[in-house]
């Protein structure tokens, strides 16, 4: 595999080609200084086998900070903290390097009041924030801020330094012609457009020579209006003349979702997306060339290798989900990668201003994603052995049952459907969500590994549970949909009623001609729309909030939405149903006076389940203690779900310390909620 063989950057060898991307993760204080969750996240990282990390985006300036807890090094007050990171890297024979940027016209008034500036007055397509030109004085101050920056880094023992000129931020936006409309030094044609990186590439290099300088560019903007691919490789060959050690292609810019989406993809982008583009660059280089872009599992990187579109790899959130994904892809851990969904939770949680979390890896930045705690046969399992009986074979329940098996634990899952997986079904049942699979599978081929039994059809009382005598229970029994929160008594009884639960397995019963209204237009409500549109039924959407989808991660968001209304899907927001008369609903839109609309062939709810907790009274008249997870404790996501199994397994052996009852002697406790 050419993916696992040395390659020279800058006349440093890396071990293998696999370099992790630089991904911001917001465990940092609000001051910008480093804490120990940054150096564990990196070293477990390293410890994982990656040949380099490119650690998280970092500001030269106070005025430039792109979230609140972001790391920082506009101060020789952030060098030791950052020496600590570098350390913990190269520590696994790993290669450390640093990424610093400027946000430019892509800062957030919001964000700690940071003023939007950049090449020339513009408005932020994502915030509506005005943009400031910046002053040929401003832009040489810029340039000096980035040089000390990475004197700062290069003190704190750094391999090398990349600047990103890519994702639409400041260096993007001066080359860009949609942007700069400069007509000095800085604007019009391409030399000048240029200049704001070579000039600070060479700053840079006069005053740190032996630094290895690395720059990341986009690829493509994606958009007609933007650079030219003879542009982007005009650009890159001048970086390469200027002196960088390697180039880090990525795509697109964040200034809006519609853009957005080709720097962090959804699902619906092939795996190695950017390779056909980076190509053509690569080969008018010869200095070596790294490559992201739905870099999902070992082939998808090694695709890059050998079609000549790369010579490293950047791994971005496929790291997220699984910190030992090198090891196990070059046979060196006996498990399976942990593979990225493209849900973008991560990259959702980053722009709402929360630390970085993954529906795969939901304990990523704590110590229990180290390889003890995720891989649990990795460890020594000391605590006593324990007879647990989980019930629910869904996600929850699959993760707290592998988990308690691999550390030593009697475990058997029972499930009273027919078959397992639980609400996994209906996850990828609509288009382009296939890719959410990996959550079930890559548990349940360990589930079949550990030989854990499982009984589906069960439904079960209280003399099956003492019969099974199990010193606790994992209630993952999951949810069930709400009743309609309306009175459908005076509703036409030609009018079909149900839940969407109902219909994503059932898609085939709808048609051209169904008309079909959904009441809910969250995730459900609009990935059944999704499912429903192909067949081209005609569909509207009511939903009661202001948006549709809210708290779906963005970039996936807005290419649903986009695709439900070229479909001609109608969504209708800020919309209260008032009754159900006949064919019609009486509703009001906004503050607009009371209207109706007609229903059509089905009204289908998506107003969100509640726990199914039927077991409860069975568990609590065997007098068995128990923990509830996933949906049977709160309706989530998958991340919650993983979360909740996990950690609710470590539970068991936290609370057993070296004095525990053994499983002939259950100890009594009360139930308990995770």
């Amino acid at each position: 595999m050419q993916l696992e063989e040395p390659g020279t950057l800058g006349g440093l060898t890396l071990k293998n080609r696999v370099v992790m991307a630089p991904m911001g993760t917001n465990y940092s204080t609000t001051d910008g200084l480093s804490t120990a969750r940054d150096v564990a996240y990196y070293a477990e990282r390293a410890r994982g086998g990656v040949g380099a990390i490119m650690t998280e985006a970092m500001v030269v300036t106070q005025q430039a900070r792109p979230h609140h807890n972001s790391l920082c090094c506009y101060h020789d007050r952030f060098i030791p903290g950052l020496a600590s990171i570098v350390e913990a890297i190269q520590a696994h024979d790993c290669r450390a390097f640093a990424q610093l940027n400027h946000r430019g016209a892509l800062l957030r008034r919001s964000v700690l009041n940071m003023e939007p500036v950049g090449p020339s007055d513009w408005i932020n397509p994502n915030t509506g924030d005005a943009v400031r030109a910046l002053r040929v004085s401003e832009i040489h101050d810029i340039q000096r801020l980035f040089v000390d920056a990475a004197r700062r880094l290069a003190r704190a023992g750094y391999d090398g330094v990349e600047i990103h000129a890519a994702n639409g931020y400041l260096f993007q936006q001066f080359f860009t012609r949609r942007i700069n409309q400069r007509t000095d030094e800085y604007g019009g044609t391409i030399q000048n457009r240029m200049r704001l990186l070579l000039e600070t590439m060479d700053r840079i290099r006069q005053a740190l020579p032996d630094l290895r300088l690395i720059v990341r560019l986009s690829a493509s903007e994606y958009t007609p209006a933007g650079y030219t691919q003879e542009e982007i490789i005009e650009l890159a060959r001048a970086v390469e003349h200027a002196g960088a050690a390697a180039i880090d292609l990525s795509g697109g810019s964040n200034e809006s979702p519609q853009l957005s989406k080709y720097c962090i993809q959804p699902p619906s982008f092939p795996r190695g997306c950017l390779g056909p583009v980076a190509k053509p660059i690569k080969d008018a280089l010869s200095i070596p060339v790294m490559v992201a872009g739905r870099v999902v599992e070992p082939e998808d990187a090694e695709a890059l290798l050998t079609s000549g579109s790369a010579d490293f790899v950047s791994v971005g959130r496929a790291l997220y989900a699984d910190p030992h994904w090198c090891l196990k892809a070059f046979g060196q851990m006996a498990a399976p990668i942990r593979r990225c969904i493209a849900c973008n939770v991560c990259f959702e949680r980053l722009t709402t201003e929360k630390d970085v979390s993954c529906v795969q890896n939901p304990m990523v930045g704590t110590e229990f994603e180290a390889m003890e705690h995720v891989v649990p046969r990795t460890a020594d399992a000391s605590a006593p052995r324990q007879r647990v009986l989980v019930l629910g074979a869904g996600v929850a329940g699959i993760e707290a049952a592998r988990v308690l098996a691999e550390r030593g634990h009697d475990v058997e899952i029972w499930e009273r459907a027919q078959r397992t997986g639980g609400q996994i079904h209906l996850a990828v049942a609509a288009p382009d969500k296939t890719e959410v699979w990996p959550v079930w599978t890559d548990r349940w081929q360990e589930i079949e590994r550990l030989a854990v039994p499982v009984r589906t059809g069960v439904q079960v009382d209280e003399a099956m549970i003492r019969a099974f005598g199990p010193d606790h229970v994992i209630v993952a029994t999951g949810s069930q949909p709400r009743k309609p929160p309306l009175p459908l008594e005076r509703l036409s009884p030609d009018v079909q009623v149900c839940h969407a639960w109902e219909l994503f397995e059932q898609a085939e019963r709808f048609g051209p001609q169904t008309r079909v209204t959904i009441v809910g237009g969250g995730m459900v409500g609009a990935e059944l729309a999704d499912l429903l549109r192909g067949r081209g039924s005609d569909i509207q959407i009511l939903e009661m909030q202001d948006a549709a989808c809210v708290g779906m991660a963005r970039n996936n968001r807005m290419e649903l939405l986009e695709r439900l209304a070229a479909d001609g899907v109608r969504l209708v927001t800020r919309c209260r149903i008032d009754a159900v008369v006949g064919n019609h609903l009486q509703v009001r839109i906004g503050d607009a006076a009371a209207t109706e609309l007609p229903v059509g062939d089905w009204l289908v709810f998506a107003t969100g389940p509640q726990s199914q907790l039927d077991a409860l009274e069975a568990i609590e008249k065997a007098g068995v203690p128990y923990t509830r997870v996933g949906d049977a404790q709160a309706p989530g996501d998958f991340l919650a779900a993983i979360r909740d199994g996990w950690m609710a397994a470590l539970a068991l052996d936290a609370e057993a310390g070296p004095h525990a009852a053994s499983p002939a002697q259950p100890r009594k406790q009360p139930a308990s909620t995770v």
